[in-house]
């Protein structure tokens, strides 16, 4: 039994796992907060460029 005990306090495999599923999610967490930056920034953008162009529309008419 102690010779049981003493691989498992020894195994340190499920540890690795737990701190490569920990980095994978905070890598999740970084590239959905940047995708989401990045949308808010393009959607500003198209917002713009589209009053712009329907200002254009209207002073030429």
């Amino acid at each position: 039994m102690k010779n049981l005990f003493d691989r498992f306090v020894k195994d340190e495999s499920g540890a690795t796992a737990i701190e490569y599923g920990l980095i994978a999610a905070l890598i999740s967490v970084a590239l959905i907060t940047g995708a989401t930056t990045l949308g808010n920034t393009l959607n500003t953008q198209f917002q713009s460029l589209s009053t712009k162009m329907n200002t254009a529309k209207g002073i030429h008419n």
